[in-house]
């Protein structure tokens, strides 16, 4: 059997969760024979969305991916950032002529890994069918790479499990973000995909999904307008861990971890 290990991290929220991230990630990565780090880092830096400073910065530290959601284009410099770049990648399913690509073929360790960003249509943008749009994906890209790994940006956890069935057997690795709360459901499908409902937060576990709890209970008593600031203290990162033989084509584990 040979073993592919991604590990994909659930949103990253703030310039500290950045941080600490740059100061773990690779000694974690060695520790845990990783081939491939997938991060959602729609919200990295101040103000929600993520800058190129950001990016850069993640993509230096031992990430290779990045995917993006509904605030990926909050920060105007990244549209040219996502136009120039392979690594940073946003929702697949938003109209003909936005910034950046919807997915990439990164090679590692001799594999093509197909990574694909979507965004649900539930409570979100009314994009294009989530569904239809890995199918043209799926059909374009046909016989050019190896695995397949997707990460669903979406509320509704109905959304989200459909389409993990939906292409199971056919996209190895599947996972969801936006929620910024890890889901006990890790498990490998009938017909062989890793997959989890959500990776969970970066960030400061303290507040209200990385928001200073104190604000965002003013919010939700008084309805009135609030400025958000970053929770403060320790800084959690949560993911899960997704081994494929590359041979068969199918999920050997499904792992979630916290540091």
């Amino acid at each position: 059997m040979s073993e592919f290990r991604i590990l994909a991290l659930g949103d990253v929220v703030g310039p500290e969760a950045v941080k600490y991230i740059g100061e773990k990630l690779w000694d974690f990565r060695r520790a845990n024979n990783v081939n491939m780090v997938v991060c959602n880092a729609e919200n990295a830096c101040v103000g929600n969305g993520l800058d190129p400073q950001s990016a850069d910065k993640l993509l230096s530290v031992g990430c290779d991916i990045l995917t993006g959601g509904n605030h990926i284009f909050r920060k105007k410099e990244i549209r040219r950032y996502l136009d120039d770049s392979r690594s940073l990648i946003r929702p697949a399913n938003y109209p003909f002529g936005t910034p950046g690509n919807g997915y990439t073929i990164a090679r590692i360790d001799g594999l093509r890994i197909l990574c694909i960003n979507l965004l649900g249509t539930i409570y979100l943008e009314p994009l294009a069918c989530p569904f239809a749009t890995v199918e043209r994906i799926l059909e374009r890209e046909a016989g050019r790479y190896d695995l397949a790994v997707l990460d669903f940006h979406a509320e509704a956890t109905s959304e989200k499990i459909a389409l993990g069935i939906h292409f199971d057997g056919r996209i190895h690795a599947i996972f969801g973000t936006h929620t910024h709360v890890a889901t006990a459901d890790t498990k490998i499908l009938p017909n062989g995909s890793g997959y989890v409902t959500d990776l969970g937060m970066s960030g400061p576990p303290d507040g209200v999904l990385g928001i200073r709890a104190d604000i965002i209970i003013e919010k939700l008593r008084t309805k009135l307008p609030v400025k958000f600031e970053f929770a403060t203290g320790a800084t959690e990162v949560n993911g899960v861990i997704f081994t494929l033989d590359a041979d068969t084509k199918r999920a050997v584990s499904v792992e979630r971890i916290k540091f």
